[in-house]
């Protein structure tokens, strides 16, 4: 399982486990647009149940500006995630240059109603070189 997610962060026992794909069938490179797949694992390795609540995205673009994307759950949901589960989910990023990166956090809050910040590790968005 974990080979499949290249890149991983741990907080409080929280693990966020992330794959991207390059996805040229939705990728418009000749218009200046590359479109990456991403897949997150949430696993709960802590010993209390916890509720993603929001979301904070930071994603670089080739030239280095960056934009941040905030937002209630993701994909439409607010996951509680019992001890030793995990929650799965893909998503898209679209960028206006070949290369890029994502990272960013979850705001999750604990059964004991505690808020707290989990990590998303940082990820590279790399289009492959024949469509830079």
């Amino acid at each position: 399982m974990k080979e499949l997610f290249g890149y991983g962060a741990e907080t409080r026992g929280i693990t966020v486990r992330v794959s991207v794909s390059y996805l040229p069938e939705q990728s418009k490179p000749e218009h200046g647009r590359w479109f990456w797949a991403y897949h997150v694992r949430i696993e709960n390795g802590a010993g209390q149940s916890a509720q993603l609540i929001s979301r904070n995205w930071i994603i670089t673009d080739g030239r280095g500006t960056r934009h941040s994307v905030e937002g209630e759950g993701v994909v439409g949901e607010q996951p509680m995630i019992e001890p030793d589960g995990s929650f799965d989910y893909v998503s898209g990023c679209p960028l206006s240059t070949p290369t890029g990166s994502m990272e960013g956090s979850y705001r999750m809050i604990g059964e004991d109603g505690e808020f707290f910040d989990v990590a998303i590790p940082k990820f590279p968005l790399i289009a492959p070189a024949e469509t830079q």
